[in-house]
């Protein structure tokens, strides 16, 4: 049998301007992915939508999440500085 989980975050009422800095900031970190997990990250409207999964280790994929909202964190702020 087979698992698969996916995980959503959506950033909502994000400028056009700052989810283009999001994004390009966090590309380095989008290489080299274990094998069964994945990223993609896509605007939709005034949203910046982070779509997870996972079809093998689900602590892999809650640590991933979580250091990836840490990214994002450091990346709002220093945005938001700029």
């Amino acid at each position: 049998m087979s698992l698969t989980c996916q995980v959503q975050v959506i950033l909502d009422n994000i400028s056009r301007e700052k989810a283009e800095a999001v994004k390009k900031a966090l590309e380095p970190d989008n290489v080299d992915f274990p094998e069964g997990l994945g990223l993609c990250v896509e605007n939709v409207d005034s949203k910046l939508v982070f779509n997870f999964e996972s079809k093998k280790n689900m602590k892999q994929l809650t640590n991933t999440v979580d250091e990836v909202m840490e990214h994002i964190q450091v990346a709002l702020k220093v945005i938001e500085r700029c």
